[in-house]
């Protein structure tokens, strides 16, 4: 009800508010952009002046130019161990290099301290970004370009273990656990491909500790089996010799590894045709959790996108990714692998409830009654793997739980579960259903570190929300909202977890903590805009990284011993961009005329919009990756986008930039309202913007235009293919044309495969549309996209031809990949769409 209020607070009083805004103090008074609705207009010109005849005129030639001009933010930030420094990369001005940086947040007398960059020399030092550190808190390891280092966290002092050509990589410390000495840090163990080793770190022995093998166990030396060699054998003394020879030589081996206790000897076989996709060591070293998967369907038919442009002159055929109508159903097996008796164990799915459930069975029948066939549903078991997480297997850290994120290949169940290791099954501890899909993000999960009891997300109540439960009780849910919770910290003591939500408005994330045994909830930051977070070693501080609307990210310090506000501590933003007119957006929450939630947008309005005697043009911006959110208060990655809608807003026109149903940020039901029909529901949202702008923008209905990218530049397909009406024109940038080339993990979840729904892919492709053309297209297309291929472009002009249509235009970009690099790219493709909405509206 509350962000009801706030939408139609924000909806009916448009002509007089300001954009929603929540100032970051910054200990140095207020930024250069006032995040207000500060609106500059200038008269509508045919052409862009170029930069330098007013400063104050916002030019594509600026906006589009390589975007150091307007500063390198900082990136890959986090604390130094001992809470009072901060490291952070920073791009080089000119040049693709990132430089580590170290600033010390206490510097004397110094306001603000000066960060110095970290020496090629000194970088192993500082790169312990994803250390691991001791149960005892006073030592951490840490990789470092390929080889492994434990740094003495009181005296600083650093141990390079290994200095080799090798990849050492997954480092972890390996503890013993004893009933009078308690728990006790004893080696290091790391890994050279499925190769497990552990350092004893007080005698500096290195032991092989498991070998994982893709290939079949060697059954000894093999005996003759054709005829000629049975018969060479026989008759030839010499071969025979040669085999008896082999023979002996085995038997001896084999026997000298079980007899000689120096030679490494853990060698596990999974076959000959697997991939080993996970493989994770327990923190006692004494258990191995692995995954396979057969390797053949991986590697079969890929799509080839050639490369025009090269170096050598050639043509290259570059492999690539394969496309959802392949339909490979991917399974993996699952292994325990006991180092202390050298077994191994599959562990089986059955355990899993639903393992064997046809959750398909209705799109199915759909589909079978279309073609006139009868469609008979049998329970049979399901493709069930381990979930593409960053870290989907975790131990607790005494190394007698292990916690396990697996999920369905047809993307409608998540399941978290352990392992029994007497009974060697696994253990369901909570099982995640979704008519629709399961989301790819919110899969957060871990232990407590004194109980075992797990902590996991889960957009069961509607939003992501945070849980916990014993392994033998009920979960209990701690935090409850409109509201999503993502990027989880728990804390040494258990007793609370830090997170980042957006719950006092759907655009502004926050820092929270929440209190694990009574649920009291309470937010850390108050910046507003947009915050990510690190929580500093000692737990007294956030590293934060903050942004507005206006304003790209910077870094600022929260100290949660303080009523003081979050300091900010960098500054990278150039004189020459906060001296730039930006256009600041508002959020509106537009009424919906298909749901009760309204469509959160941003609405950039040039001066005097509302002026009686004259209707204002209008353009559209639809954002990429379907599921992103655009319209929040920070930053936007769609910053030239930005920049360019101030440019427009210069000139006249109004910008609505919307959060269509199936964008992030806004609960499940948001998120999954396009499943099966992508393109209607956001279309039906695009309608509603339109209404709304000529209803309370002053907007002529006829001078509207639309562009986006992406997804983006599949909705703009599906606008003007479906409603030809509404929009005059439009620019379809690295389009889909046609959902069953694009690839299986994004689109699957969402129309699930064009082998079992035909169905869906034929609607929610605007191939199939594009007879509805009717107005100026113009599409852009990178000819090296490794993510939506070309093809998508080739095969919808060759329909447009066919259809005889002539209302469109196609620009190629020879050289550009799916997110365009260069400059003179960018510049060409802006300046073409402007001029198609200056010709057009």
């Amino acid at each position: 009800m509350k962000i009801q209020l706030i939408a139609a607070a924000v909806s009916f009083s448009l002509a007089s508010c300001a954009s929603i805004n929540n100032g970051a103090s910054n200990g140095s008074g207020t930024d250069s952009v006032d995040n207000t609705n500060t609106h500059v207009f200038a008269k509508e010109v045919s052409a862009t002046p170029a930069f330098g005849e007013d400063s104050n005129i916002i030019t594509l030639e600026k906006i589009m130019a390589d975007p150091d001009w307007f500063g390198r933010a900082p990136e890959s930030w986090y604390w130094g161990d001992d809470s009072n420094t901060i490291y952070y990369k920073q791009k080089r001005e000119g040049n693709p290099l990132r430089d580590l940086y170290r600033q010390t947040l206490s510097n004397g007398d110094a306001k603000y301290p000066v960060a110095q960059a970290v020496t090629l020399a000194e970088l192993h030092k500082a790169s312990d970004r994803f250390a691991q550190v001791s149960q005892d808190g006073r030592k951490e390891v840490y990789a470092f370009d390929g080889n492994i280092f434990v740094k003495d966290l009181p005296s600083g002092q650093i141990t390079q273990l290994t200095k080799s050509s090798a990849n050492e990589s997954n480092p972890q410390f390996l503890t013993t656990h004893s009933n009078t000495a308690g728990s006790k840090t004893t080696a290091v163990a790391y890994r050279i491909g499925n190769t497990f080793y552990r350092h004893d770190l007080a005698s500096n022995l290195v032991t092989e500790i498991a070998s994982l093998k893709a290939s079949d166990e060697p059954k000894g030396v093999s005996k003759p089996k054709s005829y000629l060699a049975k018969e060479q054998h026989q008759l030839i003394d010499y071969v025979a010799l040669q085999q008896r020879n082999k023979e002996l030589r085995y038997e001896r081996n084999q026997a000298l590894k079980a007899e000689n206790t120096t030679i490494a000897n853990h060698h596990f076989y999974f076959g000959d045709d697997v991939k080993i996709v996970h493989a994770s060591l327990s923190p006692t070293g004494d258990k191995i959790i692995v995954s396979v998967t057969k390797d053949t369907p991986l590697r079969a038919k890929t799509d080839i996108m050639p490369n025009y442009v090269t170096s050598s002159g050639d043509i290259d055929p570059v492999k690539v990714r394969r496309r959802v109508a392949d339909n490979r159903k991917y399974s993996e097996k699952l292994y325990l692998v006991d180092l202390n008796d050298g077994s191994k164990n599959e562990l089986s799915y059955e355990s899993l409830p639903g393992f064997d459930q046809d959750v398909l069975a209705e799109v199915r029948k759909e589909n079978y009654a279309r073609k006139g066939e009868r469609y008979q549903s049998e329970k049979q078991a399901r493709n069930i793997h381990v979930m593409q997480e960053w870290a989907p297997i975790k131990w607790h850290n005494d190394g007698k739980q292990v916690a396990l994120l697996l999920e369905a290949w047809d993307n409608k169940d998540r399941w978290l579960t352990t392992i029994d290791f007497e009974q060697k099954t696994l253990v369901n501890q909570h099982r995640l259903h979704d008519d629709a899909w399961i989301n790819y993000t919110f899969n957060e999960f871990g232990w407590f570190n004194g109980s075992e009891r797990l902590y996991y997300l889960s957009e069961e109540s509607g939003y992501s929300q945070l849980y916990q439960k014993p392994l033998n009780g009920k979960a209990q849910q701690l935090t409850q909202g409109k509201f999503e919770v993502s990027d989880l910290t728990l804390t040494r003591d258990d007793s609370k977890v830090v997170f980042k939500a957006n719950k006092k408005h759907p655009g502004i994330y926050e820092i929270y903590q929440v209190n694990t045994e009574n649920g009291e909830l309470t937010a850390l930051t108050d910046l507003g805009g947009m915050n990510d977070y690190q929580l500093s070693p000692d737990e007294n501080k956030l590293l934060v990284e903050h942004s507005t609307v206006t304003m790209p990210p910077e870094l600022y310090v929260k100290n949660l011993q303080s009523t003081e506000p979050s300091t900010r501590v960098t500054y990278t933003v150039s004189d020459e961009f906060l001296a730039m007119p930006w256009s600041a957006p508002n959020i509106v929450a537009i009424p919906s005329s298909h749901q009760s939630e309204p469509i959160y947008s941003k609405v950039y309005l040039p001066k005097n919009f509302d002026a009686s005697d004259k209707k204002n043009r209008a353009v559209m911006f639809s954002h990429g990756a379907g599921y992103l959110q655009n319209s929040h208060l920070g930053w936007s990655g769609y910053f030239r986008e930005y920049m360019f809608h101030s440019m427009l807003v210069q000139q006249g026109y109004v910008v609505i930039d919307m959060d269509y149903r199936a964008s992030k940020g806004y609960g499940r039901d948001w998120r999954t309202a396009i499943y099966r029909h992508m393109g209607e529901p956001e279309v039906q949202d695009m309608l509603d913007g339109v209404n709304w702008l000529v209803e309370n923008a002053n907007v002529d209905a006829k001078r509207v235009g639309t562009y986006g990218g992406s997804y983006g530049g599949f909705l703009t397909l599906m606008a003007l293919f479906k409603e030809p009406e509404v929009f005059q024109s439009g620019s379809a940038l690295r389009l889909v044309s046609d959902w069953a080339y694009y690839n299986h993990g994004y689109t699957s979840n969402i129309l699930n495969t064009p082998e079992d729904d035909a169905i869906a892919y034929e609607r929610s492709s605007p191939i199939y549309f594009a007879e509805g053309l009717n107005k100026p297209l113009l599409i852009n297309a990178p000819m090296i996209d490794d993510n939506v291929f070309f093809q998508d472009t080739v095969r919808l002009v060759q329909r447009l031809i066919e259809l005889e249509k002539q209302d469109f235009e196609t620009a190629i970009y020879p050289v550009e990949p799916h997110g365009f690099v260069q400059p003179s790219s960018w510049l060409n493709e802006y300046r073409r769409i402007y001029k198609l909405f200056e010709e057009t509206l």
